[in-house]
Parts: C-alpha cells; structure tokens; sequence
C-alpha cells in the first residue's frame, strides 16, 4: 500500500484533502447612535396619559435586533417630545452625539395621538461637522402615525410598520402598538455629521413623536478590481 501511494505521487496523481474554511460573517456597514444620555421615558414606563396604565413598550426586546431590513440596537429607553397632549415632556434633545459620515440615517420612532395628514409634528436637525445644517420633517400620516393601531387604522404611506406588538392598555381596546421605520439619505455623505437635535414643531396639536433607535448606515467599501479585470 505505502509503495502504492508512492507511486501516485510520483506520477503527479492528487490526492484531495478536506478543506475547512471558516464561514465569512455578512459585514453590514452600520453604526448605532448612543441615546441613553437623552433619554427620558423607559420602555416599561407608562406613555402619554396617565388615564391609561400599563402603556408601554415592555414587550420590545432590547439589544442589537433586525427590525425589517436595518439592525438597531434598542436600549431601555425612548426620547418622547411634548405636544398639545403631552405637556409634561421636552420641546427638544438637542446635541445628540453622532461624529461620523452616513451615507443614510435610519429612524425607528412612533407617536403618541391623531392629528391632520400632512402636519409636521417633529424633525430632526443634522448639524455637520462643518456648522452646516440639514431638516429632516416627520410629517404625519406619512411618516408616523398614531402607535395604537386599530384594525382599519391606516398604516402611514411613506416609512414602514417595522415592528408590532401590545400592552396591556392597548389589549383592553383590542388594539395593537406600532413602531415605524423612517429613512433619509444624506445628501453630503461626504461631510461628517456631528450632532442630531430632535425638535418639537407644533405645539398647537396633539401628536407627540417619539424616537426609539438610530441607525447610521456609513458607505460601504470601495472594492478594488482584480488583476486582469477591465
């Protein structure tokens, strides 16, 4: 058998070995932006009316969590800004830290009450590196509506419904509770953005946005051709 084997090699035979190759991890390009500093309602607090106890977000898990196609990394607390509704609560965070550039922003945000389609409840403003400054509007209707989602309640046209759940509040009104998705593409994804502010805009309606999570998707990497590719 050795001399066998011998001869197979000498002859230039292959003999294939098992190769194990270690899987490559699917690398997404996002970096989450740290709110705990702002925050200032927990998930397991009671939201928006007193009226209404065990209205919360308890059963939204925490930790980093694909949420349709974005991974956010959830922590125990919400930004809730106030509104004609919710008079207790801020009219704006401002400087919340993001020192990098984006090719787009993800935003998992809600809100709390109906008003009027196409009123602009709340915006972000992103203040880049540089002292320039660019808006971006939540408008209702299209971009969030009111969490409590009844079965012919209208989900908005433009973000998407990126998770659902329940609290005990909204089960007594056979009711579910919603969070949405909205996404901005940066125009300067060149320049790096410094801070986000997140700001009340009208204070004369009911709606109270608020936001749950932020997710920077950066650029992704320039791949370099290979030798002989044209």
């Amino acid at each position: 058998m050795i001399r066998y084997c011998l001869l197979l090699c000498s002859a230039g035979a292959f003999v294939p070995t098992p190769a194990f190759a270690a899987p490559v991890p699917k690398v997404e390009n996002n970096d989450f932006i740290k709110l705990k500093e702002h925050t200032n309602v927990k998930l397991v607090d009671n939201l928006h009316s007193e009226e209404r106890p065990n209205n919360n977000l308890k059963d939204l898990k925490t930790g980093k969590q694909k949420l349709g196609a974005v991974t956010y990394d959830i922590g125990e607390g919400i930004l809730q800004l106030c509104s004609l509704q919710v008079l207790e609560k801020p009219e704006k965070f401002e400087g919340i830290k993001v020192g990098r550039t984006a090719n787009k922003l993800h935003f998992l945000q809600g809100a709390g009450f109906s008003t009027a389609d196409d009123t602009v409840v709340g915006k972000y403003i992103i203040h880049y590196a540089d002292k320039s400054t660019a808006k971006i509007e939540i408008v209702y209707g299209k971009d969030v509506v009111d969490w409590w989602a009844y079965p012919d309640k209208d989900a908005p046209t433009r973000s998407k419904i990126v998770w659902e759940g329940e609290n005990e509040a909204s089960k007594e009104f056979k009711a579910k509770i919603r969070l949405y998705h909205m996404e901005w593409t940066n125009p300067t994804p060149e320049k790096e953005i410094a801070t986000i502010d997140f700001v009340t805009t009208d204070l004369e309606q009911p709606c109270a946005p608020f936001c749950v999570a932020i997710t920077c998707e950066s650029a992704k990497a320039k791949v370099e051709p290979k030798t002989g590719d044209k």
